[in-house]
């Protein structure tokens, strides 16, 4: 084999250096950014920053933390959705973005096509709880008051086509009960009213303050929409434990990213985020607020997020939910 000629040599080294400068840095070299979908203080924007604080030690990177809330987390997923799929910007936000809110109208994102699942982070137990107003004490003693006096149990929930109006619309196919809806804007006048009685049950998120307030017993437990009892409420029974599994719903979170965000990044922050949540003081921090620490594989997450999406657009054309 003929040696290189000297002209060879001298393009090979002015090739060499272009070559070297066109490889990506290793990722990550500049700081994360952590889209919380929600206002800051909140759960989620504690847990977020938990999270970040313990991905910026392990990657070694400053993990930013910035809060955009509004239209029940779609501005935030949006941001996530449009931004570079570089690894450098997430989303932190329950999947209600994503298997909710494109069945009432049309989102400025395509949930299937502009977002990728990184990981499952937790999930919050939705508790129905019975007022003052009623004598239920269980669950099947509310369906029965439902079932001699069609439409006068008032149900209420935190806003029409939130997740607990979902769960009432599956209870009502499931056990041929008609119960009332009654739709709040958000949680703060729905929780004053439960316990002044000005209905009969409400669905909300389970927290420290609901949970004074079963101890007080100002509000009784009739049922949890949760994969398992919970350990504060060993007594009370899942949805689905009493014959409902439709409509055993929760509020799950979890962390994501753009869809294009490389698949070797991806796997690095699920592989990330499962190991922070198997740490005691992130465990805690999650327990002590009665979220439930959920962690697994991104597919797994994908496939949660599918299966929920479809039984959402079952419920919404059955149901003729409209937010017009």
């Amino acid at each position: 084999m003929p040696s290189p000629t000297r002209r060879q040599l001298l393009a090979s080294l002015a090739v060499a250096p272009l070559s070297v400068a066109a490889q990506p840095a290793p990722w990550p070299s500049n700081p994360i950014r952590i889209v919380v979908a929600y206002p800051a203080g909140g759960v989620s924007d504690v847990v977020a920053r938990a999270l970040g604080d313990k991905l910026s030690a392990r990657l070694g990177t400053p993990v930013v933390v910035e809060n955009k809330a509004g239209a029940g987390g779609t501005i935030g997923m949006d941001m996530v959705a449009k931004a570079a799929p570089d690894g450098y910007t997430l989303g932190f936000s329950a999947i209600s973005p994503l298997v909710l809110n494109p069945h009432l109208g049309k989102p400025p994102f395509d949930p299937a096509r502009d977002i990728a699942p990184v990981a499952s982070v937790m999930y919050s137990p939705v508790l129905l709880l019975g007022t003052q107003a009623t004598a239920a004490r269980d669950f099947r003693q509310l369906l029965a008051a439902a079932k001699a006096k069609p439409g006068d149990v008032r149900w209420a929930t935190s806003g029409l086509a939130s997740l607990g109006h979902i769960m009432l619309e599956h209870i009502m196919q499931g056990s041929g009960v008609q119960i009332t809806h009654v739709p709040y804007k958000g949680g703060g006048q729905q929780l004053n009213d439960a316990l002044s009685g000005q209905f009969e049950v409400l669905s909300t998120n389970a927290g420290p303050a609901v949970m004074q307030h079963i101890k007080a017993g100002k509000l009784h437990p009739l049922a949890v929409g949760a994969p398992k009892r919970l350990q504060a409420l060993p007594d009370v029974p899942t949805l689905a434990e009493l014959g409902l599994p439709a409509a055993n719903l929760t509020s799950v979170f979890g962390i994501f990213a753009p869809a294009k965000t490389p698949a070797p990044v991806r796997e690095r922050l699920n592989a990330e985020i499962n190991h922070a949540l198997a740490l005691p003081d992130i465990r805690a921090r999650l327990e002590a607020s009665d979220n439930v620490p959920t962690g697994g594989t991104a597919a797994e997450f994908a496939r949660q997020i599918a299966q929920e999406s479809e039984s959402n657009a079952r419920i919404i054309r059955a149901a003729n939910i409209r937010l017009d």
